[in-house]
């Protein structure tokens, strides 16, 4: 369907032909758009069109070889490696609290 006239009564409300709304993908009930104005132009959005596009943009970003998860494995990676050491620091501190040697818990300092 190509560009359609619609009349706006005077609270600024206008009917969105039935074909617009079904390729919108509005519910028989109603739905939310996003309205914007670009160029003298008013645009409305749905949720899952936004969604689909901020993701198209984030998918450009991604490293070439489609290696996304790997800043995420790295990250998890790390705070694993960080988690373990806390615990075996806590694990010798109890330790030496248990021996009478106590000191400065870990992360006193």
């Amino acid at each position: 369907m190509g560009a359609v006239m619609v009349k706006v009564d005077a609270s600024g409300r206008l009917v969105i032909p039935k074909d617009l709304r079904e390729q919108l993908g509005l519910p028989e009930g109603g739905g939310e758009l996003r309205l914007t104005v670009q160029d003298g132009e008013l645009r409305a959005t749905t949720r899952l069109a936004a969604l689909e596009r901020v993701q198209r943009k984030l998918r450009a970003l991604a490293p070439p070889g489609g290696d996304t998860g790997s800043a995420v494995d790295e990250l998890i990676t790390g705070r694993r490696a960080e988690a373990a050491r806390d615990a075996a620091e806590d694990r010798a501190w109890q330790e030496e609290a248990r021996r009478g040697r106590r000191g400065t818990p870990p992360g006193a300092a």
